[in-house]
């Protein structure tokens, strides 16, 4: 029935089963492009942070063409520094969305355009998992991974509407660049095989340019190469074929500025030429031994590589003299590495993967995914038994892309995208073999058969359905982060927009912005103002001085921000109103500035338990007393157990602080910031949340306070010495049992049983101090 002719134009025929391909792949790209479009329902925004920079770069190459973009030094961020962008950026991303929107644009914005860019490029990346599947595996194996990718969570939730990040440019080219050069090596021409491996090649290098994290498809091609001798007997063709990619995209990535040379005479460059060089020294040894040791002589060879190439890294460890890539990539290659870089860990991506995080994203495909890579493995000399086009080298690279994929996926979590893409490829091979076994069977009935199909949807629609709240659909659903400013509210303001048009309207051009570095690239987009750090972090050491500046007594936060030039400083607070309308109190903990103290502590190398309480978030007096609490417009009420409606006092485990609104440092008063713009959330107060943007102007005309007179004992001043020991020459001793100065003697002691002030004693029965007692029937007790 599949086989059927429709449509027949002179000698070509379209059948049914192309029409089935057609529905299926238009099913998938339509699956992907609506889940992936939830978060507009927010409003159209860019999503997250880095996609704001993005778009400004790629509007300036729009806008002045390739030649300026190579020489653009922009003064608007790392102030005063400023920023190399072609050296520090990804050129493939902004040349793609510039020559896509040349071609597409119409008359639509480039906004808008970058904007939706990442759903179809998402969705069409569906479309090219199928190309690359069907190499592997056939054509029903990439019709199921089209339709598993279309829903995968971790590539959605890093890739909806608005993410004009690497991610969805460099899985699109990535997995064109495998497939051209899984369908070159399998290639029935030596022409048509040049020809792919040249372009995957090529295509390959410009998904490094587009996303750093393809360095990660590359590893399983290196073990790949240095396994095909084992798996091919076409030696011959592979000794060319295989050094032809690898040489065309060390080429193509060395004309690029970025990854460029550090890339191809790096560690990533390594990892694919020296497998291709064992892969050709171990053709030539099998070439030149006896038959009876070809297999083990080649075998010898790729163990003893690889052991010198463990021991080359171990002995860099102490050593050093290897330049390898930032830490991120290491530890991705080893899950093991611990950082004590708290500027590391506090980037929410970089956290490992959980176990339960793990069997969300992967659920059913897990199960799926095992099935897969144990028929691969355990009847690896009988594929053809299963049904389906499965050659034996697929099949090896289908299990090493797999492995591979869960392994790096297991250092952080951003790199889950590579574990997806691993489990897809797997669980669709599995289910293509099952089906195929299933409907060959001639002893399996109808029902039988039905029955399969029924089970298998039912596994797939279980996580894709349930929970309501929290399935594979549901986990995209969540607004652009310039609506709520990152926090954990689901809501959608304009109190980011409204506080960054105050700052490009209101404030004078070349005004210099202090923010932690989460907001950078925000200010300088949509504010237009230089800020001093961005999400780019090329800094530590200016982003740990911006922690100290938070963590600074404010008139010292003041001489700092001034030698610095600053002019403006932000700081986010997301807060929850638990009082009434008549009282109305607040927690701060949804996600902005507040819930990051502990880490701006510890990036500043002070003690956090000088500043919070064991939770790590609620905040000792000593926190009140910067220019990080100064900036936040609460202050402390009492603490509160919101679990169990309980109050205290004074903090103890399962206690949070309970808050009231009050601007320290006012628009008229003269302490060295005052507050110029603050959210309309804050002001107006209509919800229970609030997502406050405060922005607060440096006070030129702020007199620090004169530092207070050190007091030395006098026995430690040199000039007196001698005549505290006697040895003075005029005036001689004190006589016997005087003080050597009437003046410093001390007070008479005061009668037994007395306070040693009696200023300072309370009554009888009174609190050691009565500003802490709550006035009776109060509700939170009284201000600290």
């Amino acid at each position: 029935m599949l086989e059927r002719t429709v449509i027949s134009v002179g000698s070509r025929e379209l059948r049914a089963r192309h029409l089935l391909v057609i529905a299926v792949l238009a099913s998938s790209f339509t699956v992907s492009a609506l889940i992936r479009a939830q978060p507009a329902e927010y409003g159209f925004e860019l999503h997250e942070f880095d996609p704001f920079f993005n778009y400004r770069a790629t509007e300036f190459l729009v806008e002045n063409g390739l030649a300026a973009y190579g020489e653009w030094h922009d003064e608007l961020s790392w102030h005063p520094d400023g920023r190399d962008i072609s050296r520090t950026s990804q050129f493939m991303q902004h040349a793609t969305a510039a020559a896509l929107y040349g071609a597409f644009g119409g008359g639509s914005s480039l906004l808008d355009f970058v904007i939706v860019l990442p759903l179809v490029l998402g969705a069409l990346t569906g479309v090219a998992v199928f190309a690359l599947v069907r190499v592997i595996a056939g054509t029903t194996a990439g019709l199921l991974a089209s339709l598993f990718y279309a829903v995968s969570v971790p590539i959605i939730i890093r890739g909806p509407i608005g993410w004009f990040k690497a991610e969805p440019i460099g899985l699109f080219y990535g997995v064109i660049g495998v497939y051209l050069f899984l369908s070159g090596i399998t290639a029935s021409g030596r022409r048509e095989a040049a020809l792919r491996l040249a372009g995957a090649g090529i295509v390959m290098s410009m998904a490094l340019s587009a996303w750093g994290g393809t360095q990660f498809f590359i590893i399983p091609m290196g073990l790949f190469f240095m396994v095909l001798p084992f798996v091919r007997r076409d030696h011959s063709f592979l000794v060319w074929a295989v050094p032809l990619f690898v040489g065309v995209l060390l080429a193509s990535s060395a004309a690029f500025e970025r990854p460029g040379a550090s890339f191809v005479l790096g560690l990533g460059g390594a990892s694919l030429a020296v497998p291709a060089a064992v892969m050709v020294a171990s053709v030539l040894i099998r070439r030149a031994s006896p038959p009876s040791a070809a297999t083990r002589n080649s075998l010898m060879l790729v163990l003893g590589v690889v052991a010198a190439a463990a021991a080359i890294l171990a002995a860099n460890s102490q050593a050093e003299y290897l330049d390898l890539p930032s830490f991120r990539y290491l530890n991705a290659v080893n899950p093991f590495l611990t950082t004590i870089d708290p500027l590391v860990d506090s980037v929410s991506e970089h956290v490992s993967l959980t176990l339960r995080q793990s069997f969300f994203f992967m659920s059913i495909l897990m199960v799926f995914a095992g099935v897969g890579a144990w028929l691969l493995l355990s009847r690896r000399d009988r594929l053809d038994s299963y049904g389906i086009p499965l050659r034996t080298d697929m099949a090896v690279y289908a299990v090493i892309m797999g492995f591979a994929g869960v392994y790096v996926a297991s250092a952080f979590t951003r790199l889950a995208v590579f574990s997806s893409v691993a489990m897809v490829v797997l669980a669709s091979i599995g289910i293509a073999i099952l089906a195929s076994l299933v409907f060959s069977n001639a002893r399996a009935g109808r029902g039988a058969k039905i029955g399969f199909v029924a089970v298998v949807v039912a596994m797939l629609l279980v996580p894709m359905t349930t929970p309501a709240e929290g399935n594979w659909v549901t986990t995209a659903d969540n607004p652009p982060p310039i609506l709520n400013g990152g926090s954990i509210f689901t809501i959608a303001t304009q109190d980011w927009p409204l506080a960054l048009e105050w700052l490009r309207e209101e404030t004078p051009p070349g005004s210099v912005v202090m923010s932690w570095w989460d907001y950078g690239y925000w200010i300088e987009t949509l504010g237009e103002r230089t800020t001093l750090v961005d999400n780019l972090t090329i800094s530590t050491s200016k982003i740990q001085n911006i922690a100290q500046i938070f963590y600074s007594e404010p008139h010292v936060a003041w001489e700092r921000m001034d030698e610095l030039g600053v002019d403006y400083a932000v700081v986010y607070i997301a807060a929850r109103n638990v009082g009434t309308p008549e009282r109305p109190l607040y927690t701060l903990s949804g996600g902005g500035d507040e819930t990051k103290r502990v880490w701006l502590a510890r990036i500043a190398g002070v003690d956090e338990g000088d500043y919070l309480y064991g939770d790590s978030v609620s905040p000792r007096d000593k926190f009140d007393e910067t220019l990080f609490g100064m900036m936040t417009p609460f202050s402390h009420v009492t603490y509160g157990n919101l679990a169990t409606g309980l109050k205290s006092v004074r903090w103890q485990p399962g206690f949070v602080s309970i808050y009231e609104k009050d601007v320290r440092l006012p628009a008229d008063g003269d302490g060295p910031l005052r507050l110029a713009y603050s959210s309309p959330s804050f002001d107006e107060d209509h919800d229970s949340r609030i997502s406050g943007v405060f922005i607060y102007e440096v006070n030129r005309d702020y007199v620090p306070p004169e530092p207070e007179p050190v007091r030395v004992p006098i026995s430690e001043i040199p000039f007196m010495e001698a005549a505290l020991d006697g040895s003075q020459g005029d005036g001689g001793a004190p006589p016997e049992g005087a003080d050597s100065d009437p003046a410093e003697a001390p007070p008479e002691a005061p009668p037994e049983g007395a306070d040693s002030d009696p200023a300072e004693a309370p009554p009888e029965g009174a609190d050691s101090d009565p500003a802490e007692a709550p006035p009776e029937g109060a509700d939170f007790g009284a201000p600290r």
